[in-house]
């Protein structure tokens, strides 16, 4: 054997024998045949030579995911517009566990660093050469052949075997697809996403160091000037990828938050995720200093997680306390935080996520030179302090009148709202009001810039990035400060004002969470990849549009398996109390949230509790329902029927875990239309109705329909001897409602209640067995309407809970 083959065979040997354990030990790549083929516990990742991922192989079954043909970029470029897959990977000779993806077209080599963690794989991105050529990086999308569960916001797919996913790892990585130039996506997720092979990952994070005109904020701010953030580069992009048995998944995110440094926010010592108090109830009412109390008693009476306040704020930017209802301010509202918690209650505060109130320090007496521009003018001559018609350059960014609720520009120190501006030369902002929002009115000089703020129609103005930063933190000061453990991002689609694109939500969320001294579960509308890990809930669907009943109910039922495929807790979203909202409405809702194992929040205020004759009923309903639900003691089929908006239930407690569930039993539609004897008399209509169930107070619903007309003083003849009027007048698309008692609600067209009316006769008892009903009314119109009615009884009572 020669030196030369001496020398390679000793290095070889060296290379087995001690390099290769230290590389494999150390979860660093190691390339066979010039492809990366690495294995966690349970997933074989394989990469080939040209950088295209081309397995993700299921150790524990044997079954390969990556559809044939189906090869993916491991990491996909974009510069300048042109889009590249890379053509070869090598591994870096210099830099032990790094490879290198080479992009020959623009000339780039990307240099990774993968890391097999043994749960997961991680890919990070530790140098581009040239790295400012790069404008974007697309992790993927890679393929799988899974169709049965797209978790399209927590990044996970998954059939009854396996799951794999793809979690990003800090904020500059953003989950999804690259949509638009701001980075944004305002659907509520597409980390993953369902195709007809199957399904995709991706991800993607873009250079921001360059000072861009973008169109921002689905399409409302066209070419708006965004500035460079140093440093913001596609290095330190970062992904893990994943695969276990799908009973294993939830576990093995928290395992790789905990690995990687991710937020794993905790709730009594229990990883929020599986904390059972994220799936909990609340009622928002605005309490203070007075109220507090007595709110608290209530809450705790229905059995509720938290008591939530809707406006505590004088005023959104600096958060500075209401002294209105907390007139020792901060310490005021830290005493309310401390009642509650001596309760087992959690107190929280609402909040419009970035968005800045007019009377803000932000904004008056002095503006903040940080606050978000739509974009810029150049003023064309000097103004005095007085002139109400402002030369400027051009009307652009002036004339966006898509987007444009306040009309107000900056100029120095001065707001000033104008109501249009001129679409010929000279171009004026016309009839201004100087001084704006108690700003001062200042003469101003030739050339100056003018700038357009942007705004929204809650009227109210935005930061830009970096002042946003600023108010993520002061939002956590007032939470450490006070107490307060419970907010919502509510408006989280305000970020975008910066132009940042979904990159300053999470950052927003993340500045506010690292910022905390405390745990504060928190829930949004609007859903993010890296603010999963932070959030504790989504809950929304709101109660302002329709009846109880009606308003957002598609949307809320559809969340539901949205929450279950991304591990989010069940939520119905927000329902009012009001002085007239009825235990059957309470109940309609609670068993809804009780078949979909979900919590719900009671949106309701002092006077309405204390006027509504029934609530301390609904309080004490509410908390039994809820009691049940979290002892999950009702059964699958008890939940499959709870989850019919047809059906309607009554719970009652027997003991400790033990509750009686009373479906009601609907008859059929009967169906009256004017009849007219010759004598100009209505005719009563009869017909034979059987109770099924046993003996109890008559229950009906009457409902009038049609286009035109007037029904009046609907009776009811039972069994030829018991006779009911209610003197009342109804439309079409209103109803009655009677539930036993002689007191009946009146419903609009919508479902809100919005009269009562009172039977002078009593309410019979209807026994088991057939009754004849005659019913007549008096009724106007041309055509005239028609009326339905519906009889309700209360059947025998199945268990629910322990034996």
């Amino acid at each position: 054997m020669d030196f030369r083959k001496k020398t390679d065979y000793f290095m070889r040997s060296l290379f087995l024998k001690l390099v290769l354990p230290f590389i494999l030990l150390n979860g660093a790549p190691f390339l066979i045949s010039g492809q990366l083929s690495v294995s966690t516990n349970e997933l074989k990742i394989n990469v080939d030579g040209k950088g295209r991922l081309t397995s993700l192989k299921d150790l524990v079954h044997g079954r390969e995911y990556i559809p044939a043909g189906l090869a993916a970029p491991l990491l996909t470029i974009r510069c300048h517009q042109i889009t590249e897959e890379p053509a070869c990977l090598e591994l870096d000779t210099k830099n032990i566990g790094v490879v290198i993806l080479k992009y020959p077209e623009n000339a780039v080599s990307v240099y990774l660093r993968p890391i097999n963690r043994g749960t997961h794989m991680v890919f990070e991105i530790i140098r581009v050469e040239p790295e400012r050529k790069v404008d974007m990086v697309i992790w993927g999308p890679y393929p799988t052949s899974i169709t049965k569960t797209i978790g399209e916001i927590v990044g996970v797919v998954r059939d009854d075997d396996f799951a794999i996913g793809l979690q990003v790892l800090n904020v500059k990585t953003l989950g999804g697809y690259p949509q638009n130039d701001e980075g944004s996506d305002m659907s509520r997720g597409h980390v993953a996403e369902k195709k007809d092979f199957g399904s995709i990952l991706q991800a993607y994070c873009l250079d921001r160091t360059k000072a861009r005109k973008i169109t921002v904020w689905a399409d409302n701010f066209p070419n708006m000037p965004v500035p460079p953030i140093p440093g913001e580069t596609v290095v330190g992009s970062k992904i893990a990828l994943f695969g276990c048995p799908s009973e294993k998944t939830l576990d093995r995110i928290g395992e790789i938050e905990v690995a990687e440094g991710l937020p794993h926010p905790l709730i009594d010592s229990i990883w929020a995720k599986k904390s059972p108090v994220t799936g909990r109830s609340y009622l928002i009412a605005d309490f203070t200093e007075t109220t507090i109390d007595e709110l608290l008693e209530y809450t705790k009476r229905a059995g509720l997680m938290s008591l939530y306040t809707m406006s505590p704020f004088i005023s959104w930017g600096h958060y500075e306390i209401d002294t209105v209802s907390f007139p020792h301010g901060v310490e005021g509202m830290r005493q309310c935080a401390e009642k509650a918690k001596a309760m087992g209650i959690r107190l929280g505060a609402h909040t419009l996520t970035n968005f800045i109130n007019t009377n803000d320090p932000y904004v008056t007496p002095v503006p903040d030179p940080r606050l978000a521009k739509t974009g810029y003018g150049l003023l064309i001559s000097d103004i005095d302090d007085i002139v109400t018609d402002i030369p400027v350059a051009s009307p652009e960014y002036f004339d966006n009148e898509r987007a444009n609720w306040l009309h107000t520009v900056q100029i120095g120190n001065e707001l000033i709202t104008c109501s249009s501006v001129t679409d010929t030369v000279p171009y004026l902002l016309q009839k201004c009001q100087r001084g704006a929002f108690g700003t001062k009115p200042s003469p101003h000089t030739k050339g100056v810039l003018v700038a357009k703020l942007l705004d929204h129609p809650y009227k109210v103005f935005f930061p830009n990035f970096n002042l946003q930063n600023e108010i993520a933190a002061n939002l956590a000061k007032r939470f450490n400060e006070t107490g307060l453990s419970q907010m919502d991002f509510d408006g989280f689609e305000g970020c975008l004002a910066s132009g940042q694109g979904d990159f300053a939500a999470e950052l927003f969320v993340k500045i506010f969470y690292d910022n905390l001294d405390h745990t504060v579960i928190n829930g949004t509308s609007i859903s993010k990849p890296f603010y999963w890990h932070i959030n504790t809930y989504c809950n929304w669907g709101e109660p302002w549009y329709e009846g109880f009943r009606e308003s957002m109910q598609e949307y809320r039922i559809n969340n539901q398996e949205l929450f279950e495929r991304n591990y989010l807790p069940n939520m119905l979203g927000w329902y009012l109390l009001t002085e007239t909202t009825s235990l059957s409405d309470i109940e309609w809702m609670l068993a809804r949230a009780a078949g979909y194992n979900a919590g719900f929040a009671l949106a309701t205020d002092m006077e309405s509790l204390r006027k509504n004759p029934d609530t301390g009923i609904l309080l004490e309903n509410i908390r039994e329902w809820e009691n049940a639900r979290l002892a999950k003691a009702f059964s699958d089929e008890q939940k499959k029927q709870l989850k019919n908006p047809g059906l309607e239930f009554h719970l009652t407690r027997i003991s400790d875990n033990r509750w009686n569930l009373f479906p009601y039993h609907q008859s059929q539609d009967y169906v009256y239309t004017r009849s007219i004897r010759h004598s100009g008399k209505p005719i009563k209509t009869e017909w034979i109705w059987q109770n099924t169930d046993d003996a109890q107070p008559l229950q009906f619903k009457l409902e009038v329909e049609g286009d035109t007309g007037i029904v009046r003083n609907p009776s009811l003849e039972i069994d030829h001897d018991h006779l009911i009027v209610f003197p009342a007048e109804l439309k079409p698309g209103e109803s009655l409602l009677c539930e036993g008692t002689t007191t009946a609600r009146i419903y609009d067209s919508k479902g809100r209640q919005v009269a009562t009316v009172t039977s002078p006769n009593e309410i019979p008892l209807i026994h088991t067995g057939n009754h004849t009903v005659r019913f007549a009314c008096d009724i106007d119109g041309n055509p005239p309407p028609k009326v339905t009615l519906n009889f309700k009884t209360i059947g025998e009572p199945e268990r629910a809970g322990g034996n």
